[in-house]
This record gives C-alpha cells, structure tokens and sequence, in this order.
C-alpha cells in the first residue's frame, strides 16, 4: 500500500549536516520521514532492531563516504551483504571525495555519488530533484551486460 510517505535513512556523523537535511526534508518535502543514525558502526544494529520491531525500512539510504570507525566504504559493503538492506539504493555523498573514492563506492554498492549539500538550501534541493529520482521504482535496480553475458547489478 503507497501511503506517499517515504522513509529515508541519513548516515552521517556531522550533526550540524544532520539537523540541515532534518529542516530542509521538513521545510522542502513534508512526505518524507527523515531518520538519523550518527555513524557507520551502529546503522546494522539499528536495521536489526527496526526488523526485529517490524518497523518498516528506509525506501533510500543516504550515507556520507567520511565516518569515523566504519568508514563508508566498509558500511557500504556491510548493508550491500545484509539481507534486508541488500536492494535498497544508497546515495552516497562527501564534501571532499577523489575520483578513486567515487570509484570505490561504486563497486562496494553504491547506486550513485553525490556532492555533499553544504547549506539548507543545498539539502532542500537534493531532496526535490535527486531524492525524487531515486523514489521511482524504476530507478531501484539497474543491471548491465558483462562480457560474459551475464547480468550485474549495480
């Protein structure tokens, strides 16, 4: 049943960039239920206890690639190798990334890369346009030939 809400996770350990997106998702996009989890490590302790209580699971996932203990590659695997995370598209953004750390994310799971929002505005913007975008279920799964003729989900 589509209810127009969308529930949307944040990873990220900033928390002046966590209470941006929490005004710019309330102030820009009323339908979306932002929830934050501070930091890598405690994301898979905070999915097995929204199962366990049948919570219902985020529709995206935004993670920042820059998080102390678990870095962001590492929590891209973890969530991309969890079961119930596994299908969900994860945005992931940094205000300073090279093209390798784009690259890597990409293969660790990642279904797109982003600049990090800087300001309200910013955040506001991510969430009409490219947020919107990853709301279509089209957009849930994307598969590619490879050279053996096999598909690869990206």
């Amino acid at each position: 049943m589509d209810t127009g809400r969308y529930n949307v996770l944040l990873v990220d350990d900033d928390l002046v960039q966590i209470d941006l997106a929490r005004r710019a998702a309330a102030e820009t996009c009323p339908e979306i239920d932002l929830t934050a989890v501070a930091g890598g490590d405690a994301v898979l302790d905070w999915f097995i206890t929204i199962i366990r209580e049948k919570e219902p699971i985020p529709h995206i996932i935004l993670q920042d690639m820059k998080l102390p203990k678990l870095d962001g590659l590492a929590v891209l695997r973890k969530l991309r190798n969890y079961a119930p995370t596994s299908e969900i598209p994860i945005v992931v953004f940094s205000a300073e990334y090279t093209q390798d750390d784009v690259l890597m994310s990409y293969r660790a799971g990642a279904n797109s890369f982003v600049p990090k929002p800087t300001d309200l505005a910013g955040y506001a913007e991510f969430f009409r346009e490219r947020l919107a975008y990853w709301m279509h279920p089209q957009q849930r799964r994307l598969t590619f030939p490879t050279k053996d003729g096999s598909a690869e989900r990206i």
